[in-house]
C-alpha cells in the first residue's frame, strides 16, 4: 500500500509500504478514506526525530471503511464506516471505566513510562503505525472504533479520530460557568474548535489570540473576539482585562503547547536538538527541554483570580519553572491531558447532523490527494496559504 513515511528532520515521503494484517483476533482492517494532518504532526516532522525511525508511518486521524474483521470481532461488518481514535484504548480496563482512555492500562508504553499508545507516533508512544496511508490495521475493534452512518461526507465525522474530542475536553477542563468569559491561546485547529464549542456551549465572550492572519479571519468569522499578538505585544493582559471588567477571564486554554512560532528561544532549542545524534538528543529533550512555556505563563497571566487554565497543547518538555507563587496566589485551578477520545464522542456525535453547529463541513482549509502530503507538511508548517487544517485522501 502507499503510505506517508518519515525519513529523517522535516523529511517525509509517499512510500510503497507492506499492506497491514489481521494480527489480533479482535483486529479490523480499514480502508483510509480522509486523513488529517495535526499540529503534532509537526512536532514530528522537525523536532521529536530522536524517537521515531525512518520507514515508520505517519498519522493519528483516520476514518474509512472496514474491509475486514478478526474472529472475534461482534459489532462490526465489512462495509461499516467508522472513524478511529487517536489513542489505542481496549474499552475494559480500570482507566477506561474511569473516561481516561489516553491512560488505557492494556496499552500504556511502560517502557518509557508514557499513557495509551497512538497511531502513528513515537516510539515514546508504542510506535503504532498510524493512518496517513491507504489502510490501517486497529485492535479493538468492539470497543475503539467509532462507528458514524454512511452517506454525508467524510468531514462531517472524521474531527472525531481528535479534533472534537480534543477541544470538547478543552472546553469541559476549562469549566466555563454559563454565561462566563474564555480566552484562547493559538487558533490552530484546535483552538478554532475550542471556541466554537465554548460559544455553542454557552460562553457569553470568547476572546482568540494569535498572529497569523488567517487564523485571526477565521475565529472572527464565527463570533470570536479576537486579539492580534503582534498588535499588542506586552499589552495582551491588558486588552483581555479591559473585556473583563479589570478580572480577566473566567478560564483560559492554553492551545499552543511546544509550538515555536514566534518563539526564537524555543525555535533554536528544537533545531539544534534535532540535528544531534539520536543518544544525545533524548536526554537533552527529556531534562533540559525544547520548548519555552510563553503560553503557559501567559495564560495564568490572563485567567482571573479563582478561574481555571486547561491546557490542550502538547509540551515536549521544558526548562522554564512554573509560576508557582502566581498560580497559588490567584488560587488557579489547572487540567490538561491527552485528550479521552471515547470519553466524548457520544457526547458529539449528536451534534454532527444537518444543523452542523459546529461547523464540521468546511473546517478543512485544504483537501488533497495522499501523494501531496510531503508539500502538505511544508507549507503547514510555514504557515502557508491560509493553511490551517488539512485533510488528506488516500
Amino acid at each position: 500500500m502507499r503510505a506517508l513515511t518519515w525519513q529523517g528532520r522535516q523529511d517525509v515521503r509517499v512510500e510503497s509500504v507492506p499492506d497491514p494484517r489481521i494480527e489480533d483476533p479482535t483486529d479490523i482492517l480499514v480502508k483510509v478514506t480522509s486523513t488529517g494532518i495535526c499540529g503534532s504532526d509537526l512536532h514530528l516532522y522537525a523536532v521529536l526525530g530522536a524517537y521515531i525511525d525512518p520507514g515508520d508511518v505517519l498519522g493519528h486521524e483516520a476514518m474509512g471503511t472496514v474491509v475486514e474483521t478478526g474472529p472475534e470481532v461482534r459489532t462490526l461488518s465489512t462495509g461499516d464506516r467508522v472513524v478511529v481514535p487517536f489513542n489505542i484504548s481496549c474499552g475494559a480496563c480500570f482507566m477506561c471505566d474511569q473516561g481516561l482512555q489516553s491512560q488505557c492500562e492494556t496499552t500504556q508504553v511502560r517502557e518509557h513510562g508514557k499513557g495509551a499508545a497512538l497511531f502513528g507516533y513515537t516510539k515514546l508512544y508504542g510506535q503504532v503505525p498510524g493512518g496517513q496511508a491507504e489502510y490501517l490495521r486497529v485492535p479493538f475493534g468492539d470497543t475503539l472504533p467509532v462507528k458514524v452512518p454512511k452517506g454525508p461526507p467524510d468531514e462531517r465525522f472524521v474531527y472525531l479520530s481528535d479534533v472534537l474530542p480534543t477541544a470538547w475536553q478543552a472546553v469541559a477542563y476549562a469549566d466555563v460557568p454559563p454565561g462566563g468569559t474564555l480566552t484562547v491561546l493559538g487558533l490552530g485547529p484546535i483552538g478554532q474548535m475550542a471556541a466554537r464549542i465554548a460559544l455553542h456551549r454557552g460562553a457569553r465572550l470568547v476572546i482568540g489570540v494569535d498572529l497569523v492572519d488567517a487564523r485571526l479571519e477565521r475565529a472572527r468569522a464565527r463570533g470570536v473576539h479576537t486579539l492580534d499578538l503582534r498588535q499588542l505585544g506586552g499589552r495582551l493582559a491588558e486588552a483581555v482585562r479591559d473585556l473583563t471588567d479589570g478580572r480577566g477571564t473566567d478560564a483560559v486554554i492554553d492551545a499552543v503547547g511546544m509550538e515555536a512560532h514566534g518563539s526564537p528561544a524555543a525555535a533554536a532549542a528544537q533545531n539544534i536538538t534535532a540535528r544531534l545524534p539520536d543518544a544525545l538528543a533524548r536526554p537533552l529533550m527529556e531534562h533540559a527541554g525544547v520548548d519555552r512555556l510563553a503560553a503557559l505563563h501567559t495564560a495564568v497571566e490572563l485567567v482571573r483570580r479563582g478561574g481555571t487554565v486547561s491546557v490542550s497543547g502538547v509540551y515536549g518538555g521544558a526548562a522554564d519553572p512554573m509560576p508557582m507563587l502566581t498560580m497559588f496566589d490567584k488560587q488557579i485551578q489547572l487540567r490538561m491531558g491527552q485528550a479521552n477520545v471515547r470519553a466524548w464522542t457520544d457526547d458529539i456525535l449528536p451534534l454532527l447532523d444537518d444543523s452542523d453547529p459546529l461547523g464540521v463541513e468546511g473546517f478543512a482549509t485544504h483537501v488533497l490527494p495522499l501523494d501531496e502530503a510531503p508539500d502538505a507538511y511544508k507549507r503547514f508548517q510555514a504557515k502557508d496559504d491560509g493553511m490551517i487544517k488539512t485533510l488528506l485522501t488516500p
